[in-house]
């Protein structure tokens, strides 16, 4: 089963509008009080526990509904999860500044200085007891009353007569919107019906370089989309100089708007792979858990934009959309992927010339383009995996 979110734009009266706005502000806090026993209980304590704690605190404090105050708990417990997930995908970096040895250390939730807060006015909302379809409608509770209001659901309508779940309502740039999760049943993937094997090389100088099994090499240029975000640094040092709270607010705003654009780009790159190759696809990427971009050896204009690109998110969008259109992507070691010979298998990292990007051989000559060489060695460990030899797959 796979979970993709829908969208629904919600037209509320003027009377309705105060009454989500409110609820969600209601919810927010309940969800900063709750956030607060859970960090100075050591992440300990399980749903169960803090319903008994903090139950009927929250109905009285913030006059939310019974399932609306279960699901606060479980929001703040899913918040922390998805944090502890993160820290663990992004182990702490340190240098032995004696021996200039760097060394990596496993994070958790212990590194946390202080606890979670939920800055924006949300609200999560249980199907059918919170929220539901009725007579082409849209029916939400919130602190008041239950209330009927129009709704428009363009691109996703395929998707109603699957299982619906929890939903989140969120005001976004003047408006409201429910994004709904939705339970669908996607094509099953089989070795036996495979036509295609693509290893994926992500960077920034292209965004992503494939290579498929008929030794086809496509790549997505990633030049404009790095030339746009040192706008969006420009502008921030510039805001960031003045220090004023309209430069704060429009600080925040360009952040959002550059986030989104970001996954924009994502959204486009993957929708073109699982499009062009279609189902029965297997799409090969390296496995970058606890992998460190160097960014001593980058030059320091070129920093930001070495390591704050959106490559998991870009794995997380690939993921899905493979698995509804029947195919399967997974991740490979990423151990010298850049430094091994597709040709003859020998390793040597002097092969590849950064300044040029190229690869050449120094044991059988063969030359090409240094991020070809990455998708062709990804999409090798892909084809290993097809016929059973898992040496070098991670997941």
């Amino acid at each position: 089963m796979t979970t993709v979110t829908i969208k629904a734009r919600i037209y509320p009266t003027s009377e309705q509008a105060n009454l989500l706005l409110a609820t969600m502000q209601q919810y927010r806090n309940a969800c900063n009080l709750v956030s607060q026993y859970y960090f100075d209980h050591n992440f300990v304590p399980k749903q169960k526990d803090i319903n008994k704690a903090l139950y009927h605190k929250v109905r009285e404090q913030f006059g939310l509904k019974a399932q609306m105050t279960q699901s606060v708990f479980k929001t703040v417990i899913a918040r922390y999860r998805t944090v502890e997930t993160q820290l663990k995908q992004k182990p702490y970096h340190f240098k032995d500044n004696n021996t200039d040895t760097w060394y990596t250390e496993q994070r958790d939730l212990s590194w946390l200085q202080k606890p979670i807060n939920f800055k924006r006015p949300q609200c999560d909302l249980v199907s059918a007891r919170d929220w539901s379809f009725k007579n082409d409608k849209l029916s939400l509770n919130t602190l008041a009353n239950r209330e009927i209001m129009d709704f428009s659901m363009k691109g996703f309508e395929q998707y109603l007569d699957s299982k619906l779940g929890t939903a989140k309502l969120v005001k976004s740039c003047g408006h409201y919107f429910l994004h709904i999760s939705v339970t669908v049943e996607p094509h099953i993937f089989e070795k036996a019906d495979l036509k295609h094997v693509v290893g994926i090389d992500r960077g920034l100088r292209f965004l992503a370089t494939t290579y498929d099994e008929k030794d086809k090499t496509s790549f997505i240029d990633g030049k404009a989309i790095i030339a746009k975000r040192r706008k969006y640094k420009k502008l921030r040092q510039q805001l960031q100089s003045k220090g004023t709270k309209s430069a704060k607010r429009r600080l925040k705003a360009i952040g959002q708007r550059e986030n989104r654009w970001m996954s924009d780009i994502n959204h486009q790159i993957t929708k073109t792979l699982t499009d062009k190759y279609g189902k029965d696809t297997l799409f090969v990427l390296e496995d970058l858990t606890n992998v460190r971009f160097a960014t001593e050896k980058v030059a320091k204009t070129n920093r930001y934009e070495q390591v704050s690109w959106a490559f998991y998110q870009f794995e997380q969008f690939l993921t899905y959309k493979a698995e509804l259109n029947g195919s399967k992507v997974i991740k490979v070691s990423a151990q010298y992927t850049s430094q091994r010979c597709p040709k003859c298998g020998s390793v040597n990292k002097n092969n590849r010339k950064h300044d040029i990007h190229e690869y050449q051989c120094a044991n059988c000559g063969y030359k090409s383009n240094d991020d070809r060489i990455g998708a062709m060695n990804i999409q090798y460990l892909g084809t290993n995996w097809v016929t059973g030899d898992t040496t070098k797959i991670t997941k």
